[in-house]
């Protein structure tokens, strides 16, 4: 599988603005999660994944707890999953997953991020293909056999397991993420998982240089100020 995943960028934002950016879309998807699945982290394992990453993130507990309560009150809005695929900037491939309650306002959003860095929105399907949409857990470990061998006791469909620097990452379907998960914590019940989420992982990489650079940070940077946006995946290195 190799190392080529991409972790979220919801890192710690420099300024206001973008921490603002930050909270505001960790609390739309918890939301979402928890009025899909239950606000109960101990029942719903996406819901306490997501909300793990939110606090290592630094989001405050009140934007958690008002998505939580949001959710628990059963109105809200109404927001849908959409997912946009095209090429950017010297032809890397390029995912976007969005939520939104307005999917023709999302839409122009995206296209004009696109648009603006010379970078070609396509249909769904167009570069997804060449992406693998895995489960991806990482953690401190020396053992991959060990944790290979636990994890194919518990029938988990394992897509791959490796061991750097002291690293263990294991891959396996997206499908079979909450498996996966319950797995490896029936191993440790304390196991702390430096990544924990589902991706989309490259098949192969693109090379990017000269001024395509500049465009492709303009692109990453547009989508990832763009409010419907949560996640984006591509396959450029630079």
């Amino acid at each position: 599988m190799g190392r080529a995943f991409q972790n979220r960028k919801d890192s710690i934002a420099k300024t206001a603005t973008q921490k603002s950016r930050v909270y505001s879309k960790y609390g739309r998807e918890i939301y979402v999660v928890a009025k899909q699945g239950g606000s109960d982290p101990d029942a719903n394992l996406a819901l306490r994944s997501l909300m793990d990453r939110a606090k290592k993130d630094q989001v405050p507990a009140h934007v958690i707890s008002k998505a939580l309560e949001k959710a628990q009150g059963g109105g809200g809005e109404d927001y849908t999953s959409a997912r946009y695929e095209g090429f950017g900037p010297g032809n890397c491939m390029v995912i976007v997953e969005c939520l939104t309650d307005n999917n023709n306002r999302t839409y122009m959003d995206v296209r004009n991020c696109f648009t603006k860095s010379k970078s070609n929105l396509g249909a769904q399907g167009s570069v997804s293909h060449m992406f693998d949409h895995c489960a991806i857990f990482s953690f401190a470990g020396e053992d991959e056999d060990a944790v290979l061998e636990a994890l194919m006791e518990a029938d988990v469909d394992v897509t791959d397991v490796e061991l750097e620097d002291g690293v263990i990452t294991v891959f396996a379907p997206h499908t079979e993420y909450a498996k996966t998960r319950q797995a490896l914590l029936a191993t440790d019940s304390e196991l702390e998982f430096t990544t924990d989420d589902i991706q989309w992982v490259a098949q192969t990489t693109t090379e990017v240089s000269g001024d395509d650079v500049p465009m492709l940070e303009k692109l990453l940077d547009m989508l990832e100020d763009a409010d419907d946006v949560q996640k984006v995946y591509h396959n450029a290195v630079f």
